[in-house]
């Protein structure tokens, strides 16, 4: 019987969190959602480089999801939500997601709403890239991760789901979705 990678240390499992936070602007009758484009010109080798995400990292030892959520919301945009105030939205794998580095990923996602008054303090870029808030029925058009078109539907119907997602080379090859 062969030893199990991620005990002989072989493999990593990296837990992370992706957050996804609504809003509404007066005087429009679509939700918005707070997205990341990762253009910043001063990040060479940006594993995410050019695409568009929700916000969220790592966690760090010793932090819950909830935490990490609420952590890195605040680092990625200046907001602070309560750890409390993030709904579950999913989880996903990412079995082997960087395999130059033999991680897979395990990715919380948590939804929130802020009011307006509290959307319109984002800055308009951090570190990373530029934030946006995107009406949620442009979301698709954006340069996504292609297995983000597959969940970002129920995330932002707001239905919970379980899944994974295999990338080979950063090409999507294969997912599953199951809405709860």
């Amino acid at each position: 019987m062969s030893a199990n990678p991620y005990e002989t240390g072989e493999q990593k499992n990296i837990p992370a969190v992706l957050l996804y936070v609504f809003t509404r602007f007066a005087g429009e009758n679509a939700d918005r959602v707070l997205m990341i484009h990762r253009d910043a010109k001063d990040r060479p080798g940006d594993f995410h480089a050019g695409k568009w995400n929700g916000l969220g990292g790592k966690c760090e030892k010793d932090e819950s999801y909830r935490e990490t959520a609420s952590r890195e919301l605040f680092e990625e945009s200046t907001l602070r939500v309560a750890p409390e105030a993030f709904r579950f939205a999913g989880f996903l794998q990412f079995p082997n997601f960087k395999p130059k580095k033999a991680e897979d990923w395990s990715c919380m996602l948590f939804s929130a709403d802020v009011p307006e008054a509290v959307a319109r303090s984002v800055p308009k870029a951090v570190g990373e890239g530029s934030l946006h808030w995107i009406e949620t029925g442009k979301i698709r058009e954006l340069n996504l991760w292609d297995g983000d078109r597959e969940f970002l539907p129920l995330v932002l119907a707001r239905r919970p789901f379980t899944g994974a997602g295999w990338y080979r080379d950063g090409a999507y090859v294969r997912g599953e979705i199951t809405p709860l």
